[in-house]
């Protein structure tokens, strides 16, 4: 039997590995692209905004469908924690 890479025998594994990298966590400057915002205002949005983050060490990490959600729902408007209540 001839050897060939796993993607060309197998195409829907290489589809499951690249919704697997879609999965994973990113960074702040990765999200802050992702949004087309500042790293500055990534760190503002989870302190003022409830941005979803999570802690993981000393960095942030982000899931890319929570902070979709998010936005989606409006919460990162103009207006902050203080501006709604």
């Amino acid at each position: 039997m001839e050897y060939r890479p796993a993607q060309l025998l197998d195409e829907p594994l290489g589809r499951i590995m690249e919704s697997k990298m879609e999965d994973r966590w990113l960074s702040v400057d990765e999200i802050g692209e992702y949004l087309g915002i500042k790293r500055d205002t990534v760190y503002k949005w989870i302190g003022e905004k409830s941005m979803p983050a999570h802690k993981v060490g000393r960095l942030w990490k982000f899931k890319k469908d929570e902070v979709d959600t998010w936005v989606r729902e409006g919460k990162a408007s103009n207006l902050t924690k203080a501006d709604q209540q």
